[in-house]
This record gives C-alpha cells, structure tokens and sequence, in this order.
C-alpha cells in the first residue's frame, strides 16, 4: 500500500486554509499502490481513536454532503438523553406522517404506530432508517426543525468546525455539509462517551414489520475486528463509509467519503484501517492519576502536594519506536494557597524522538486553603513587636530590682 510516512497530530496538520498543499498531498495518494489499488475516494482520514492522532489524510476538509454519517449525530442525542434520563429505551413513539412519508432508506414504521425507542435506534443504526430518524427528533424535541439545531450545537461543541446539518437524516438539502475530518472527529467521541451504541452499529441484520434488512457496512463480515459504524450514499456524493475498529487493545477510525461504486468504499476503508494496525503502535505513556512532584506551597495549610494527571496520555508512535517515548514534567518551583480540588498546577510532555506528542495537564487531587499565618512582612513585624514587648518588660523587671529602696 502506498501511503506516506507521516504520523500526523492535529499540531502537525497544515492549516485548513492550505488547499495547495493539501491538493498535492491528494495527488500523491492518487497515484496506484502496490497490488493494484488506486485512492479513489474524495477525501479519507485514518485516526488512532484512543491518541486522537491523525494517522492519514486525503482533502481531509473537502465539503461533502453527509448523507447518512449525519445519523451518527442523531443517534449521539438519542444516548445522550438516554444517559441523561430524559429518554428510556421502552419509551413508546408515535409515528407521525412525515415520519412515515420520507423517501430513502426505512426501517418501515406506519403512521400512528407506537414503537419503542430501542426499535427505532436499530432502525437508524442497522437499516439507516430516515423514518426512525424523524420519529426520534420528533419525540425528543416536538419538531425536527428543533432536533437539527441541537444537532448543530452539538456538532459546534466538540469541535466540528466544518460541518452543517438540516435535516436528522441526512437526505440531500441546500446547505448541508461535512468533512471527512469532522466526521472522525463525530466518531471518536462518539465511541468514547456512548461505547454501548457499537452493540447496535455492529449488528449485521435486523427485521422490523416482517422485513429483514441487512447493514449496509460489509466490513462487519470480514473479520478484521470491525464492530462499526456507519455508511451513506446520496447520488450528488457518491459513497462514503466510516469503520472503526479494535484490535489487541488498539482503536482505529477510517472515514472514506466519494466513492464512485459502493465496493470502492469498503476496500479503501480496510486498506486505511490495515495500514493503522501495521504500522502504528498505541502507547499509553501517563496513566490517568499518575503522580508528579511534589510541589512547594505557599501560604497554605499543607506545605507541599503532588499533583496528578489529568486524563490517560494515550500517544500513537511508528512500530519499534514505543521504547523513544519519555515524559517529562513541567512543574512550578512554588504554588500560592488557596488551590481549589482538580486545579491545573502545571501540565507533562509526552515525547517520541525530542518531538512533543501531547500534552497532559497536571491538577491538584486536594484542597489546600490558606494557612493560619499571615505573609511574611506582617508575621516579621508582629514577631518584632512582640519582641520588642519583651525586652521593654524585661528592662522595667529589671529596673525595679535596682531601683533603690526609699528610707522609712
């Protein structure tokens, strides 16, 4: 497989703004790889899920219409509001008629019926069903209208900077976009704050109504560790596909978008995700609550802390290069009192050959108020003064036993 010899985290990208380079970047992909395979998709990015570094990029921020990678987004509300309490896998939806009238791929519900919500999760995820779609934005939100501005916050909110939706479904619409790089970014948080929802992406058939459908990801099939996610096609975008899968304690993502044939995605989808596997390994370099320091503290009723990473420093590095990994933590000389639980005190570096992979802030596990004793000026001069009081009571002491007595 010809692919470059980068590994790419979101520091070392070029700016979304640097289409020249971007476009000879595709160009050299383009070119046929070894075994007869020619990079055809519009745009593709490979990702190592756990390190959110990017390991591969193709026109990484070319526009394209969704098409169904927008359900993904719809199904992250559906978990979140089941997470949150607000929506319960038994709940009952009523089927409205514009539900029921919405052309494209169905999980076939009718009007006025009443379906679980946990049906109709099967119906996005498995038979990508734009049906279930509205009935779910319905019944979270009174209207899909409204559905799909919380799509957009939520997109906004975790850093999809490049994407627009208008509907829930991700049927074509004036105005409707993605990238490839915005998608893998959708997927990894996605799979990281609803892992449960792989259960459904993985299944390879589900029946509703007495008729059986089939997901449309054929990578499912193959066993190459594969247990998501999705696939789209609208006739202005051509095919797209975003597998993601694990493999002895690693997690990749790919996300393929423009295939002229639906084979071409599922091909160029397993190249990027074999070509991840092989080459990269999946470091984790700081283990969440690992220890630093200890660091001095001023002015407070402890006179020293240790502080704690953060979060896991998960760092993706070339094969053989695991044992060029160091970390190295940048801590202050001194801290002032008062310091709040989970404060950023300072922050490690995780390196691989001198270059800087991530960074992990370093926060205190403790509340450290302030101390009893004031700052030093004020406690010197009230240790002075009271020194002071001393020395004049010792004098007068002093004074009296030798003041001579008066004659009687």
């Amino acid at each position: 497989m010809a692919f470059p010899n980068p590994i790419l985290s979101k520091s070392d990208r070029a700016p979304r703004k640097n289409k020249p380079q971007q476009t000879q970047r595709a160009q050299q992909t383009q070119k046929t790889a070894q075994g007869g395979l020619q990079w055809v998709a519009q745009s593709d990015v490979l990702m190592d899920a756990l390190s959110g570094q990017v390991l591969f990029e193709k026109n990484p921020d070319l526009r394209i219409p969704p098409a169904s990678f927008g359900k993904i987004l719809t199904l992250y509300l559906v978990f979140d509001a089941i997470r949150a309490g607000q929506l319960k896998m038994d709940d009952m939806v009523t089927v409205s008629e514009k539900a029921w009238r919405i052309q494209g791929s169905k999980m076939f519900i009718k009007v006025g019926e009443r379906v679980k919500v946990e049906e109709l999760i099967k119906g996005v995820a498995i038979s990508s069903g734009n049906d279930a779609c509205i009935a779910l934005a319905e019944h979270m939100t009174g209207s899909e209208e409204t559905f799909v501005t919380k799509m957009n916050e939520k997109a906004n909110l975790i850093g999809m900077k490049n994407s627009q939706f208008k509907n829930s479904h991700g049927m074509p619409a004036e105005g409707q976009y993605t990238t490839a790089m915005d998608m893998v970014i959708l997927a990894r948080r996605y799979i990281q704050d609803h892992p449960e929802a792989l259960t459904f992406h993985s299944t390879t058939e589900y029946e509703y109504n007495k008729i059986r459908q089939y997901n449309r990801n054929t990578l499912l099939l193959r066993n190459i560790g594969v247990d998501g996610l999705k696939t789209g096609h609208v006739e202005e975008a051509g095919f797209h596909l975003l597998a993601t899968a694990k493999r002895d304690g690693q997690r990749m993502i790919a996300v393929v978008m423009g295939c002229d044939r639906m084979s071409k995605r599922a091909q160029e989808a397993q190249a990027l995700l074999e070509y991840g596997f092989k080459n990269f390994s999946t470091v984790e370099a700081v283990k969440k609550g690992a220890s630093f320091g200890p660091v001095k503290v001023k002015r407070g009723k402890e006179s020293k802390i240790a502080v704690v990473a953060s979060e896991e420093g998960w760092v993706t590095v070339p094969k053989g290069k695991e044992n060029q990994i160091s970390v190295t933590p940048e801590l202050p000389n001194v801290v002032a009192a008062p310091i709040q639980k989970n404060q950023i005190i300072a922050k490690t570096l995780i390196r691989n050959e001198g270059k800087v992979l991530r960074e992990v802030n370093l926060i205190s596990p403790v509340e450290v108020p302030k101390g009893f004793l004031p700052p030093w000026p004020i406690t010197v001069a009230i240790g002075f003064g009271v020194l002071l009081v001393l020395l004049i009571s010792f004098w007068r002491i002093r004074m009296r036993k030798t003041r001579p007595k008066p004659l009687r």
